[in-house]
């Protein structure tokens, strides 16, 4: 099969979706072992152009890279909306499609999909800036019309989509993330007072206002205790604060799955993370769940995760183990294959 995947969220800085597109397109070459030409196909502006080739530099794909004139953005969304030409005519042929949240253009034929990362914009409007909104709408709209296949990363959000979107269950697939091999045990970590990490403070549905005040109630017995609400951190810097940390705390309200949970724990920090439901697949049994509305809970989670490091370390590990990105891309490989 050739199968064509839409790379354009790599021509801007990493974000989690940017994060989980290489590393499942990595885990996809790796899965197809020649028998199956993968390609990634983008329409960028020349400024993001080469940010997309650095981020594509060790991935070892096809390459189909078209470049747009200034907004690249309007151009795209004119061209998922106009429906031509077909994406065929600038990447070849093909036998799947698989589209981003970016741009959906039509095509003459083979299997459509696309990756449904969580349905936040729908679910809590509140939680994102109107525009995301309205994209994000439109794109569920289209992806339950015309895909084949919908591709997304936990069941629990699988289950979401067929019931909020109306798309048969069985033509979802599940692949979950994987873990980077930078995240370990071993490396550098930050020197000083112990720290509870938590990450995107500036995002409403992580909690840090109940998170404060839990650390706030574990520093009357451990004073020497700290919150590090880290906001933008580099790539290069995230495995050296996971594993200096001495809890990782996500007491989420709401996830598609919660990679950083995974992270943590493949960097031997114990984590204390949200009794939802939505997080389930990501904890496994090796976190401490607390009910994220309540402060008081999340600080006896806090103090249970430093009691019982060691066992919840241990376990964090193991569990970790579970999610690679060569799984990640077999399991994009054979919904294609089921769905053909």
């Amino acid at each position: 099969m050739r199968i064509v995947i839409d790379a354009t969220p790599l021509s801007h800085p990493p974000t989690g979706v940017g994060n989980y597109l290489r590393g499942s397109l990595r885990g996809l070459a790796a899965a197809a072992e020649n028998e199956h030409e993968i390609v990634a196909f983008a329409a960028v502006s020349m400024l993001a152009r080469n940010r997309l080739r650095e981020a594509l530099a060790d991935i070892p794909v096809e390459r189909r890279l078209v470049t747009l004139p200034p907004s690249a953005y309007v151009w795209r969304a004119l061209w998922s909306r106009a429906g031509h030409p077909a994406v065929e005519r600038l990447a070849g042929r093909l036998d799947v499609f698989h589209f981003s949240d970016w741009m959906y253009p039509r095509q003459r034929e083979g299997l459509r999909s696309t990756i449904v990362h969580d349905l936040i914009p729908l679910r809590f409007p509140e939680w994102v800036h109107p525009r995301t909104r309205r994209q994000n709408l439109a794109k569920y709209r289209h992806a339950a019309r015309t895909c084949d296949v919908i591709v997304t990363i936990s069941s629990f959000t699988a289950d979401d989509i067929a019931e909020r979107l109306g798309f048969p269950r069985e033509r979802i697939v599940v692949a979950y993330p994987g873990v980077d091999e930078r995240f370990t045990p071993e490396g550098h970590r930050p020197h000083g007072d112990p720290y509870v990490l938590m990450l995107a403070p500036g995002d409403p549905r992580k909690n840090h206002a109940a998170l404060a005040a839990a650390v706030e109630l574990v520093r009357s017995q451990r004073p020497e205790l700290r919150l590090l609400a880290a906001g933008h951190v580099p790539d290069e810097d995230l495995p050296g604060l996971y594993r200096g940390a001495a809890v990782f705390a996500y007491p989420s309200f709401f996830e598609g799955f919660g990679i950083p949970i995974i992270e943590a724990m493949a960097s031997g920090t114990p984590v204390v993370a949200s009794s939802h439901p939505s997080l389930d697949e990501a904890s496994g049994d090796a976190a401490v769940r607390v009910d994220p509305s309540r402060p008081e809970e999340i600080a006896e989670g806090i103090a249970r995760a430093l009691a019982e490091r060691d066992g919840l370390v241990s376990r964090g590990l193991a569990h970790a183990r579970r999610f690679t990105w060569r799984a990640c891309g077999e399991a994009h490989l054979q919904g294609f294959l089921d769905g053909v």
